[in-house]
Protein backbone atom coordinates (compact mmCIF):
# COMPACT_ATOMS: atom_id res chain seq x y z
CA UNK A 1 0.00 0.00 0.00
CA UNK A 2 2.87 2.23 0.95
CA UNK A 3 4.45 1.76 -2.71
CA UNK A 4 1.11 3.06 -4.03
CA UNK A 5 1.22 5.92 -2.11
CA UNK A 6 4.64 6.92 -2.65
CA UNK A 7 4.18 6.51 -6.85
CA UNK A 8 1.33 8.50 -6.55
CA UNK A 9 2.90 11.51 -4.49
CA UNK A 10 5.82 11.20 -7.13
CA UNK A 11 3.28 11.72 -9.41
CA UNK A 12 0.89 14.07 -8.43
CA UNK A 13 3.95 16.32 -6.46
CA UNK A 14 5.82 15.69 -9.66
CA UNK A 15 8.93 15.07 -6.81
CA UNK A 16 12.43 14.84 -8.93
CA UNK A 17 14.73 12.18 -9.10
CA UNK A 18 17.98 11.47 -7.86
CA UNK A 19 19.91 14.52 -7.89
CA UNK A 20 22.99 15.30 -9.90
CA UNK A 21 26.34 15.58 -7.95
CA UNK A 22 27.15 19.40 -7.66
CA UNK A 23 30.12 21.29 -8.90
CA UNK A 24 33.51 19.01 -8.54
CA UNK A 25 35.06 16.03 -9.81
CA UNK A 26 32.30 13.34 -9.67
CA UNK A 27 34.70 10.61 -9.40
CA UNK A 28 35.00 12.38 -5.45
CA UNK A 29 31.14 13.06 -5.17
CA UNK A 30 30.66 10.77 -2.03
CA UNK A 31 26.70 10.56 -0.77
CA UNK A 32 25.76 10.57 2.51
CA UNK A 33 21.51 9.79 3.38
CA UNK A 34 20.12 10.37 6.88
CA UNK A 35 20.81 7.21 9.39
CA UNK A 36 17.47 4.97 10.33
CA UNK A 37 17.21 6.03 13.48
CA UNK A 38 16.51 9.40 11.98
CA UNK A 39 13.12 7.53 10.83
CA UNK A 40 12.83 6.26 14.36
CA UNK A 41 13.27 10.03 15.59
CA UNK A 42 10.53 11.30 13.23
CA UNK A 43 7.92 8.67 14.54
CA UNK A 44 8.72 9.58 17.93
CA UNK A 45 8.02 13.53 16.72
CA UNK A 46 4.82 11.88 14.88
CA UNK A 47 3.85 10.44 17.94
CA UNK A 48 3.88 12.69 20.23
CA UNK A 49 2.40 15.57 17.85
CA UNK A 50 -0.73 12.84 17.55
CA UNK A 51 -0.64 12.84 21.42
CA UNK A 52 -0.61 16.26 21.68
CA UNK A 53 -3.74 16.50 19.10
CA UNK A 54 -5.47 13.89 20.73
CA UNK A 55 -5.12 15.88 23.98
CA UNK A 56 -6.70 18.56 22.50
CA UNK A 57 -9.54 17.20 20.60
CA UNK A 58 -11.05 14.77 23.14
CA UNK A 59 -11.78 17.18 25.15
CA UNK A 60 -13.54 19.57 22.97
CA UNK A 61 -15.18 17.05 20.72
CA UNK A 62 -15.79 13.49 22.16
CA UNK A 63 -16.20 13.95 26.06
CA UNK A 64 -18.88 16.78 25.34
CA UNK A 65 -21.25 13.94 23.75
CA UNK A 66 -20.72 11.81 26.92
CA UNK A 67 -24.17 11.77 29.61
CA UNK A 68 -24.05 14.77 32.23
CA UNK A 69 -20.78 16.36 30.45
CA UNK A 70 -22.78 17.47 27.03
CA UNK A 71 -24.64 20.53 29.34
CA UNK A 72 -21.22 21.62 31.29
CA UNK A 73 -19.41 21.57 27.83
CA UNK A 74 -21.52 23.57 25.98
CA UNK A 75 -20.81 27.05 28.72
CA UNK A 76 -17.43 26.81 27.43
CA UNK A 77 -17.19 24.86 23.88
CA UNK A 78 -18.07 26.73 21.02
CA UNK A 79 -21.40 25.11 19.02
CA UNK A 80 -18.97 24.52 16.04
CA UNK A 81 -17.36 21.40 18.04
CA UNK A 82 -20.66 20.37 19.66
CA UNK A 83 -22.31 19.28 16.34
CA UNK A 84 -20.14 16.42 15.00
CA UNK A 85 -20.73 12.73 15.74
CA UNK A 86 -17.29 11.29 17.81
CA UNK A 87 -17.30 8.55 15.38
CA UNK A 88 -16.70 10.51 12.27
CA UNK A 89 -14.24 13.03 14.33
CA UNK A 90 -12.50 10.09 15.33
CA UNK A 91 -12.33 8.40 11.72
CA UNK A 92 -10.88 12.01 10.37
CA UNK A 93 -8.23 11.90 12.76
CA UNK A 94 -6.92 8.60 12.31
CA UNK A 95 -6.71 9.50 8.52
CA UNK A 96 -4.82 12.66 8.85
CA UNK A 97 -2.37 11.31 11.06
CA UNK A 98 -1.92 7.85 8.44
CA UNK A 99 -1.23 10.31 5.87
CA UNK A 100 1.61 12.20 8.06
CA UNK A 101 3.36 9.32 8.78
CA UNK A 102 3.49 8.17 5.58
CA UNK A 103 4.81 11.60 4.77
CA UNK A 104 7.02 10.99 7.01
CA UNK A 105 8.66 8.17 5.51
CA UNK A 106 8.76 10.09 2.27
CA UNK A 107 10.33 12.59 3.55
CA UNK A 108 12.88 10.24 4.81
CA UNK A 109 13.61 8.67 1.87
CA UNK A 110 13.81 11.88 -0.36
CA UNK A 111 16.52 12.80 1.52
CA UNK A 112 20.29 13.11 -0.26
CA UNK A 113 23.19 14.81 1.01
CA UNK A 114 25.93 15.18 -1.25
CA UNK A 115 29.95 16.17 -0.90
CA UNK A 116 32.22 16.48 -4.00
CA UNK A 117 35.88 18.05 -4.07
CA UNK A 118 34.41 22.04 -4.45
CA UNK A 119 30.75 21.45 -3.11
CA UNK A 120 28.00 20.16 -1.67
CA UNK A 121 24.38 19.65 -2.26
CA UNK A 122 21.42 19.32 -0.02
CA UNK A 123 17.95 18.37 -0.93
CA UNK A 124 14.99 17.62 1.29
CA UNK A 125 11.52 17.75 1.43
CA UNK A 126 8.66 16.27 0.03
CA UNK A 127 5.49 19.12 -0.19
CA UNK A 128 7.36 21.53 -0.13
CA UNK A 129 11.64 20.43 -2.06
CA UNK A 130 14.49 22.35 -0.47
CA UNK A 131 17.50 21.91 -2.93
CA UNK A 132 20.85 24.00 -1.85
CA UNK A 133 24.20 23.84 -3.28
CA UNK A 134 27.56 25.72 -1.51
CA UNK A 135 30.75 25.90 -3.09
CA UNK A 136 33.36 25.30 -0.50
CA UNK A 137 34.97 28.85 -0.65
CA UNK A 138 31.53 30.38 0.63
CA UNK A 139 31.90 28.17 3.79
CA UNK A 140 32.10 29.77 6.98
CA UNK A 141 31.46 27.59 10.26
CA UNK A 142 30.64 23.64 10.35
CA UNK A 143 28.93 22.70 13.76
CA UNK A 144 27.20 19.27 14.89
CA UNK A 145 24.34 19.85 16.54
CA UNK A 146 22.49 17.07 19.35
CA UNK A 147 19.17 17.09 21.19
CA UNK A 148 18.42 14.62 24.03
CA UNK A 149 16.66 12.12 21.75
CA UNK A 150 19.11 12.46 19.12
CA UNK A 151 21.67 11.16 22.10
CA UNK A 152 19.58 8.55 22.97
CA UNK A 153 19.94 6.93 19.05
CA UNK A 154 22.79 7.83 18.30
CA UNK A 155 21.98 10.25 15.09
CA UNK A 156 23.09 14.34 14.88
CA UNK A 157 22.27 16.92 12.90
CA UNK A 158 25.29 18.95 10.80
CA UNK A 159 24.83 22.51 10.01
CA UNK A 160 26.99 24.04 7.07
CA UNK A 161 26.85 28.13 7.38
CA UNK A 162 28.30 30.25 4.40
CA UNK A 163 29.33 33.92 5.04
CA UNK A 164 26.65 36.51 5.64
CA UNK A 165 24.11 33.95 6.53
CA UNK A 166 23.23 34.91 9.95
CA UNK A 167 22.18 31.63 11.36
CA UNK A 168 21.92 32.64 15.00
CA UNK A 169 19.45 35.60 14.08
CA UNK A 170 17.31 33.38 12.21
CA UNK A 171 17.28 30.44 14.02
CA UNK A 172 16.18 33.05 17.16
CA UNK A 173 13.74 34.86 15.18
CA UNK A 174 12.04 31.54 13.95
CA UNK A 175 13.11 31.92 10.18
CA UNK A 176 14.39 29.63 7.38
CA UNK A 177 18.03 29.87 7.47
CA UNK A 178 19.08 30.31 3.77
CA UNK A 179 22.58 30.58 4.09
CA UNK A 180 23.38 27.35 5.38
CA UNK A 181 21.88 23.70 5.09
CA UNK A 182 22.08 20.98 7.34
CA UNK A 183 22.56 17.10 7.12
CA UNK A 184 19.50 16.26 9.32
CA UNK A 185 19.54 12.70 11.06
CA UNK A 186 23.32 11.21 10.03
CA UNK A 187 24.96 8.70 12.48
CA UNK A 188 28.89 9.90 10.94
CA UNK A 189 28.55 13.87 11.40
CA UNK A 190 32.31 14.03 12.58
CA UNK A 191 33.18 11.90 9.66
CA UNK A 192 31.10 14.33 7.47
CA UNK A 193 32.61 17.15 9.13
CA UNK A 194 36.02 15.89 8.62
CA UNK A 195 35.39 15.02 5.09
CA UNK A 196 34.76 18.95 4.77
CA UNK A 197 37.45 19.88 6.21
CA UNK A 198 39.73 17.68 4.11
CA UNK A 199 37.98 19.49 0.97
CA UNK A 200 38.57 22.70 2.25
CA UNK A 201 42.13 22.89 3.22
CA UNK A 202 42.64 21.07 -0.51
CA UNK A 203 40.94 23.79 -1.75
CA UNK A 204 43.31 26.34 -0.14
CA UNK A 205 46.04 24.64 -0.82
CA UNK A 206 45.37 24.43 -4.76
CA UNK A 207 45.13 27.93 -4.18
CA UNK A 208 41.41 28.66 -5.05
CA UNK A 209 40.80 29.17 -1.34
CA UNK A 210 40.42 32.22 0.72
CA UNK A 211 43.72 34.73 -0.43
CA UNK A 212 44.01 35.21 3.69
CA UNK A 213 44.74 31.88 4.48
CA UNK A 214 46.80 30.72 1.04
CA UNK A 215 49.76 28.79 1.93
CA UNK A 216 52.60 31.54 1.97
CA UNK A 217 55.77 31.41 -0.57
CA UNK A 218 58.51 30.93 1.91
CA UNK A 219 57.12 27.91 2.94
CA UNK A 220 56.76 26.44 -0.14
CA UNK A 221 59.29 27.33 -2.74
CA UNK A 222 57.43 25.98 -5.86
CA UNK A 223 55.48 28.86 -5.74
CA UNK A 224 57.96 30.80 -6.60
CA UNK A 225 57.48 29.58 -10.37
CA UNK A 226 53.88 28.69 -10.43
CA UNK A 227 51.10 30.88 -9.81
CA UNK A 228 51.03 34.82 -9.88
CA UNK A 229 55.25 35.05 -9.82
CA UNK A 230 56.03 34.60 -13.54
CA UNK A 231 53.77 37.26 -14.66
CA UNK A 232 54.18 39.76 -11.70
CA UNK A 233 58.29 39.45 -12.67
CA UNK A 234 57.31 40.00 -16.49
CA UNK A 235 55.23 43.12 -15.26
CA UNK A 236 58.41 44.36 -13.14
CA UNK A 237 60.78 44.00 -16.42
CA UNK A 238 58.41 45.34 -18.64
CA UNK A 239 58.36 48.93 -16.00
CA UNK A 240 62.05 49.14 -15.88
CA UNK A 241 62.40 48.49 -19.19
CA UNK A 242 59.93 51.46 -19.68
CA UNK A 243 61.50 53.81 -17.08
CA UNK A 244 64.98 53.29 -18.75
CA UNK A 245 63.45 54.66 -22.15
CA UNK A 246 61.84 57.68 -20.76
CA UNK A 247 64.83 58.38 -19.24
CA UNK A 248 66.98 58.27 -22.30
CA UNK A 249 64.60 60.37 -23.84
CA UNK A 250 64.50 62.50 -21.09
Amino acid sequence: MYTSFREWCERFLRIPGDPEAPPGDEATTRLFRAAPNYYLYLIVVWALRTLALVAVIVPMEIIPFIGGFTRHFERHVPEFFLWRPPAVIATAIVIQRLIALALLRLDFEKRWYLVTDRSLRVREGVLKIREMTITFANIQNISISQGPIQRLLGIADLRVDTAGGGAQTSEKEGKENLHGVRFRGVNNADEIRELINLRLRELKDSGLGDHEELVQPAAHPEYLTTGLVPPAREILAEATALRAAIARLG
